[in-house]
């Protein structure tokens, strides 16, 4: 059977839906697992999604200028 098409989404630009990454470190904990960095994308707070606020907005001001 087909599967259905998913809603698309709008990637974020600045990480391309790659939101969080991990960062090693080149140490390991006591255990002996490594030691590794969390990075979220600044430009979509780790949603991997386009913020629609700033979009919006510069659309509607593109149709609609202030006077």
């Amino acid at each position: 059977m087909p599967q259905p098409a998913s809603a698309r989404t709008r990637r974020c630009r600045d990480c391309d839906g790659f939101p969080v990454v991990a960062i090693d470190t080149g140490r390991l904990h006591p255990d002996g697992t490594r030691v590794t960095l969390r990075v979220v994308c600044r430009a979509c707070q780790g949603t991997g999604t386009a913020p629609l606020g700033p979009l919006l907005h510069a659309a509607a001001t593109a149709v609609f200028p202030r006077r």
